[in-house]
């Protein structure tokens, strides 16, 4: 079991968990943090960018479909 303490590998994916767990946690209690005004906008940027993302994903499998016909 000590290999495994001593693999590089294994020191990555506990840092990317960790990560994935916590930097949500953060940026959501950041944002509450803000004032209300900043909040509000800071969420709206989080919706558009959110929708902006979504879409850009759709036409990447679209034309990916497409170059596959």
């Amino acid at each position: 079991m000590a290999w495994v303490l001593r693999e590089e590998w294994y020191w990555i994916i506990v840092v990317a968990i960790i990560l994935v767990f916590v930097l949500p946690l953060a940026i959501v209690w950041l944002i509450l943090n803000l004032p209300p005004a900043a909040r509000m906008i800071a969420t709206i940027v989080i919706i558009v960018v959110w929708g902006v993302v979504a879409g850009y994903k759709d036409w990447l499998i679209s034309k990916r479909k497409e170059e596959e016909k």
